[in-house]
Formats: structure tokens, C-alpha cells, sequence
């Protein structure tokens, strides 16, 4: 199973990722692990395209994470299954919210020893961004998925929905196209 979980910061993409890694025995692709360095150091295009295209070959994967603007398609190309995490604006944003306060407060440790920043950066950089790209999503991502047709989209817009997406690849229901 090759599969693609997408959605704003804060939807729920890494949790939903992880949740289906394990019900299914398979590995999980964190592409913002792949993105970001140490200190918040950015890897360019070419060796973030390059990361994901190793981490998503072959099959038994689930990855989250978006970031067409800088590996274009390849997630979809490999994909057989979507779940595009398309939740209420107001959940999103309670969800980026509390986790970013949450890791301040605790001072978590994100991928290369990375800390949250300041709450200036997390509005600027995170939360802002978020937002927008949830309703852009509406708009772009219907086009995206049907220049694939081979994918199956899942969206999701309700907590209820992920939950029963979840369950049904639990107790088989659900099955990526092979």
C-alpha cells in the first residue's frame, strides 16, 4: 500500500499517518522530517525531491506532508490512496494553536533538534499560512487528483470521518488499488 496523507498544518496528517502505519504494518514518511535541518535549515528542491523519491519507493508506505511547491506531483504519482484532510478552519486553527503551545511550553524537540520559535514566526510562518492553504486546498487540490486518475481520494472532513477511515483499513474495508 502506497499512501498519501495531506492536509493544512495542524489537520491531523502526521497523527492520521502514524495511526495507519501501525494498523498496517508499513513504514511512515514524514516529509517535513525530510525538508527541515538543523536550526530550521531549509534543504533546497532537488535534495528534498531527491529524500522523498528514496523514502516513497517501492511499496508499504503512508507519507504526510504536502509541499508541491517544491516536489511537485511525485507523493501523487506514487500514490494509490489519499486522505486529504479537509477539516473545519476553526479546528484547524484550534489544533495548530495548542500544538504549538504545547511544544513551546514543553520545549519539544522537532526533527534535527529543532525548537518552535517565536510566536511572531509561528503566526508568520505557520498559523497564516495554514489557514490560507486550507481554503486554497478546496480549490486546487480537486484538479491536482484528477490529473491522477489512478488515486482513490478519501476527504475527510470531520474527526468522525478520520476515525472511520482508520477502522475501516483496521478491519479491511478499505483497500489501496495494488
Amino acid at each position: 500500500m502506497r499512501i498519501a496523507v495531506i492536509g493544512p498544518s495542524g489537520s491531523g496528517k502526521t497523527r492520521l499517518a502514524r495511526e495507519l502505519a501501525t494498523a498496517l504494518g508499513i513504514r511512515h514518511v514524514e516529509i517535513d522530517a525530510l525538508h527541515h535541518g538543523s536550526n530550521w535549515e531549509s534543504f533546497g528542491p532537488d535534495v528534498l525531491q531527491e529524500r522523498v523519491a528514496a523514502a516513497t519507493t517501492g511499496d508499504g508506505w503512508v507519507s504526510d506532508g504536502t509541499y508541491h511547491q517544491m516536489i511537485g506531483e511525485l507523493v501523487l504519482e506514487r500514490a494509490e490512496t489519499i486522505a486529504w484532510l479537509d477539516l473545519p478552519a476553526r479546528v484547524v486553527l484550534w489544533r495548530l494553536l495548542r500544538r504549538t503551545y504545547v511544544r513551546k511550553r514543553d520545549r519539544t524537540v522537532l526533527w534535527h533538534g529543532n525548537l518552535e520559535g517565536p510566536w511572531r514566526e509561528a503566526l508568520r510562518f505557520l498559523i497564516w499560512p495554514a489557514l490560507k492553504r486550507a481554503f486554497e486546498n478546496r480549490r486546487k487540490l480537486p484538479e491536482l487528483f484528477a490529473r491522477h486518475p489512478h488515486l482513490r481520494v478519501y476527504r475527510l472532513r470531520s474527526d468522525r470521518a478520520v476515525q472511520g477511515f482508520v477502522e475501516s483499513f483496521q478491519t479491511g474495508a478499505v483497500k489501496a488499488a495494488r
